[in-house]
């Protein structure tokens, strides 16, 4: 079970998980050790709430094809244990961002103080910069 939050939690026979041939550096070893792990998540079989699902399908990420499966591909250490762990914390990182609820802002008005400092530096500075104006010998 992979737990998302104290509501939400998701099994891991919905997850699909592959090893995979890592690309980039890494010498002889890379040719002969599947190291990289690519996770598989199919968003509308699974067992999330509609409304989990709903977030997760209206964000904008390229890892989430049109069928609504989000692929998460984890190449980042050398070892096939610590990129599986990467890529299941991945996918835990994504939907709590889905499912997260911004507060919405309320705009507030300056206070009076606020806006009394703000005019007396104004003036403090066009004070001396009143200072630097040219002398007229008349």
């Amino acid at each position: 079970m992979l737990r998302i939050n104290s509501h939400i939690v998701i099994p891991l026979h919905e997850i699909e998980l592959t090893a995979m041939r890592a690309q980039g550096a890494g010498g002889q070893n890379v040719n002969k050790v599947s190291s990289a792990i690519h996770l598989r998540f199919d968003i509308p079989n699974s067992s999330l709430s509609e409304f989990c699902k709903t977030r997760l399908l209206a964000l904008d990420d390229n890892r989430i094809s049109n069928e609504g499966v989000l692929i998460i591909k984890a190449q980042r250490f050398r070892t096939q244990e610590q990129n599986r762990e990467d890529a299941l914390l991945r996918l835990q990182d994504i939907v709590q961002g889905a499912i997260k609820i911004e507060k919405a802002r309320r705009a507030t008005k300056p206070t009076f103080s606020s806006k009394q400092r703000r005019m007396d530096g104004k003036s403090q500075r066009g004070a001396i910069k009143a200072t630097r104006q040219k002398v007229s010998f008349d």
